[in-house]
């Protein structure tokens, strides 16, 4: 993209624009990153690479909890504040993953990166809102947004060489001088924008929703990262749940809730968001599950294995020009359900995956799923949003923004759960055994992809018309 067309001429303004988009950079590599590093750090952390799930939901679960928050810290404290100490606990928080000696000290410094991450990019959405003329608005989020694309190209690659050459703890390290950098430009570039009227915050009802996230991910996460029985597991899950209604009853009553339960009186948003979460169940795994088939059952190296997942990634940003020709002819709902199928059936293929099998079928596959999901993420994006006013646009994007942080952790620790329950039924001794359990893992979460095609089918059949996407916080879309 030229940047003289692309972005307002002022070059302060070009100056900020860098600035949140190196800041969406580094979220969105270390979302990525990590996954081909996975089996090197838990040879290294002496852990068996089939229980390294929870070093992925710590970091996307902290980012959905902090995200519904994120728009009111930053009108109380001020953009550039806030912005500097999301570089600040980004940094810090990787410097403590690569210092970690054991899983739980990762983990735990996984949520300090998690904290600054998800403040990096709806802060600096906001600063490009209340900064860059309307007008200019979509040019310049889309400017940001490339960035978004990038990282998930180059993530697993990176993460693949660093692991192979140097060592697992540079995947976090080459964050501290970038965030050095990015705490300079912070102080000089990023204005100091505060909310013009202070809302109260509804502080009860976060502690709800946030307790509800995490209880049901730690009970879905909990049979294979936890170790937790089936008693415990089903009582932290029930707790979670009640914790999720309780909030919901809370804020029909509460004048000025965290979400108002009117949002979902929007048909589209209630379906989109319940397809979002869903369908993400299935395919927010496969970043985290195809990295480890490759290195743990078919003895790719990390390099080797970071490569194969360039298709998916290049696949998907070659999608993105089709996917409004598409949904302009067939509707939102034809190629929703559809496109569903195609994803869910994609990732069961990889249930056939065996040694012996050309790389070139391998790519294949991977580029048929990279096409598809970002086929997917564009459609739901966009029918959830397109049907939102001006009143509801931002309470509405941050619901989208925290379903599709908390799809991706419960994907994961599903996906985990999933395999380590196969494990137990063929064995984990010997590669063909952990070959077995994860051929049914994927043909599993699949299968429950594939289920979610029938929440799409409610949406309206005429529903055609295509706005712009949201950028993903996850950098996947």
């Amino acid at each position: 993209m030229n940047l003289e067309t692309a972005v307002p001429v002022d070059p302060s303004r070009k100056s900020l624009l860098w600035l949140v988009a190196v800041g969406f950079f580094m979220q969105t590599l270390d979302a990525t990153i990590i996954n081909t590093a996975l089996p090197a750090m838990a040879a290294s952390l002496g852990e068996s690479p089939l229980r390294m799930q929870s070093v992925v939901v710590a970091y996307a679960l902290t980012m959905a909890m902090l995200i519904p928050a994120s728009g009111w810290i930053a009108d109380r404290f001020g953009t550039r504040r806030i912005f500097f100490c999301a570089i600040v606990l980004f940094a810090a928080g990787s410097v403590l993953c690569a210092l970690s000696q054991g899983l739980s000290q990762l983990v735990a410094a996984r949520v300090v990166q998690g904290l600054g991450g998800a403040l990096l990019l709806p802060v600096g959405r906001l600063a490009l809102l209340r900064t860059v003329p309307r007008g200019e608005f979509l040019q310049a989020m889309s400017f940001v947004a490339i960035p978004g694309l990038i990282g998930p190209l180059l993530g697993p690659t990176l993460g693949g060489w660093l692991v192979q050459y140097a060592s697992w703890h540079w995947i976090f390290l080459i964050n501290v001088p970038v965030g050095l950098a990015g705490c300079i430009a912070t102080l000089r570039y990023m204005p100091d924008l505060r909310g013009a009227v202070q809302k109260r915050f509804d502080s009860v009802g976060y502690a709800l929703l946030a307790f509800g996230m995490v209880a049901i991910s730690l009970a879905v996460d909990g049979v294979s990262g936890l170790g937790l029985r089936q008693g415990g597991v089903m009582a932290v899950l029930i707790f979670g749940f009640a914790s999720v209604v309780a909030y919901w009853l809370r804020a029909a009553r509460t004048p000025e809730p965290l979400f108002s339960p009117a949002l979902f009186g929007i048909p589209t948003l209630s379906i989109g968001l319940l397809g979002n979460l869903f369908s993400r169940l299935g395919s927010s795994c496969m970043p985290f599950l195809v990295p480890l088939l490759l290195q743990v059952s078919m003895g790719y190296s990390p390099v080797r294995a970071g490569l194969m997942m360039l298709p998916v990634a290049l696949a998907g940003m070659a999608m993105k020009r089709f996917a409004a020709p598409l949904i302009t002819r067939h509707g939102y709902r034809r190629v929703l359900v559809a496109n569903t199928v195609l994803v869910g059936c994609t990732m069961a293929s990889f249930g056939l995956t065996a040694p012996g099998q050309p790389v070139a079928l391998h790519l294949l596959q991977l580029l048929v799923f990279g096409a598809v999901n970002s086929l997917q993420f564009t459609a739901m994006n966009t029918i959830t949003l397109k049907d939102l006013d001006g009143g509801m646009a931002s309470s509405g994007n941050s619901l989208l923004s925290m379903v599709q942080m908390l799809a991706m952790s419960l994907g994961v620790a599903a996906a985990g759960a999933v395999l380590a329950s196969y494990n137990g039924v063929f064995g984990a001794a010997t590669p063909v055994q952990t070959l077995d359990a994860f051929q049914a893992t994927f043909a599993t979460m699949g299968l429950i992809t594939v289920a979610s095609a029938l929440i799409f089918w409610h949406l309206p059949a005429e529903a055609r018309a295509v706005q712009p996407a949201q950028p993903e916080v996850s950098g996947q879309g």
